[in-house]
Parts: structure tokens; C-alpha cells; sequence
């Protein structure tokens, strides 16, 4: 059986590739390529491809939100994420917003072609760096959020903000700022003020 793919990368070069490597492997066949997300998703409903190789970071329409709105949709084309990123907020976002798999473009062109197969068939499919990041998510203790005064305390001092001065500004006492700000250090997994706003910053609790 013949797999029919569309390819969604914004760098000519990257597509013209990928429509040779499969062009060149019997059982493919590349019915077009699109150039940014919100291009995917049309050609997606209009060629109605199996497997939809997704770039994540294109310019306009992303990777993910290409994803979101072809699961929006009902489209039944599976898509593998095809990127170099393998971050934590590149690669969860698109598990979430439906991807069947999430590979990295240094793969070898048989992993490629398996994990196409393999995504066909709708079976999950995600490269090995990929998989040990997820499994360590899942393994890795719940995280307890921070509360809105937390937050609001973490905002202050990365804006500079000294206890007694967060303290006037939330019209709180200082040794409250101190307790939130211990609070806030054991749910973060910190043990100093910087650590603990470069975190918050990580996670996107705070404020650009």
C-alpha cells in the first residue's frame, strides 16, 4: 500500500529533500508541500494525505496550532512532528494538540521511513531523546502550583523588589514575603531568590 504524505517546512531546502527521499523509496508518495502552518492545513483537507510531516516553527501559522485545528476538523491525516527542537515546550504542546509522532531531522532516513510507516498506522511514535524526556516527565514528581500571592512576590523581586519593598507594595508584612518566599522556593525545587525567578520565568509563571 502506497503511504501518501504532505510536507510542512518553511525552508525550500528542507522540503525539496524530503520530497527526494521519498520520491526515491517505493510504497510513498509526496502529494504536495506546504510552507507554513495555515497552507498545511488547507492542502491537508483538500489532498487528504495520510501522514503530514510537520514542522513546528514556521512563520504565521505554527506547527502546533496546524495541528490543533486539523484535529478541530476531524481531519484523518496523522501527523509527525519533524523538527530539531526536542525542548519540553516544543515537544508536550504538540503531543497534546494531537500529534501521532515527534522525530528529529538529524534521524537516519530508515528511522524516518519507519517512523512514517509506523505513524500510518497510527501507532505513536517519538524519537529515543523524545521518549526519555516524556518518560521523565511522567516519572518526575507533581509539581504543586504556586499561588497567586507566590507569584505575585516572584514578580516583585525579579523586578528588583527587596522584601521590605515587596512587603509595602502587596500591604503585606515582610515576614509574610519571607514565608511566601519560602513557599514558593520548596515548590520550585530552589534554595535562593534568583534560582527561584529564573524558574518561574522558565515555567512561564512570570511576567515578561
Amino acid at each position: 500500500m502506497t503511504i501518501t504524505l504532505l510536507i510542512a517546512d518553511d525552508h525550500p531546502i528542507v522540503r525539496d529533500g524530503l520530497r527526494g527521499i521519498f520520491t526515491g523509496e517505493r510504497g510513498f508518495e509526496v502529494l504536495g508541500e506546504a510552507a507554513h502552518g495555515a497552507e498545511a492545513v488547507t492542502l491537508a483537507e483538500a489532498l487528504k494525505p495520510d501522514v503530514v510531516l510537520m514542522d513546528l516553527r514556521m512563520p504565521g501559522t505554527d506547527g502546533v496550532a496546524a495541528i490543533t485545528e486539523l484535529a478541530r476538523l476531524g481531519n484523518p491525516a496523522r501527523v509527525l512532528v519533524l523538527t530539531t527542537y526536542d525542548t519540553d515546550s516544543d515537544v508536550l504542546p504538540a503531543i497534546e494538540a494531537g500529534a501521532t509522532g515527534y522525530l528529529l531531522k538529524d534521524s537516519p532516513r530508515e528511522e524516518l521511513f519507519r517512523a512514517v510507516r509506523a505513524a500510518a498506522r497510527g501507532e505513536a511514535v517519538l524519537s529515543p531523546a523524545v521518549a526519555s524526556r516524556i518518560l521523565g516527565q511522567m516519572r518526575a514528581p507533581a509539581q504543586e502550583p504556586l499561588s497567586q500571592r507566590e507569584i505575585e512576590v516572584l514578580n516583585l523581586v525579579a523586578r528588583g523588589s527587596t522584601n521590605k519593598e515587596a512587603a509595602k507594595k502587596l500591604f503585606i508584612s515582610e515576614a509574610t514575603v519571607k514565608t511566601h518566599l519560602l513557599h514558593a522556593y520548596a515548590k520550585l525545587g530552589v534554595k535562593d531568590r534568583a534560582a527561584a525567578v529564573a524558574v518561574a520565568f522558565e515555567r512561564g509563571l512570570l511576567g515578561s
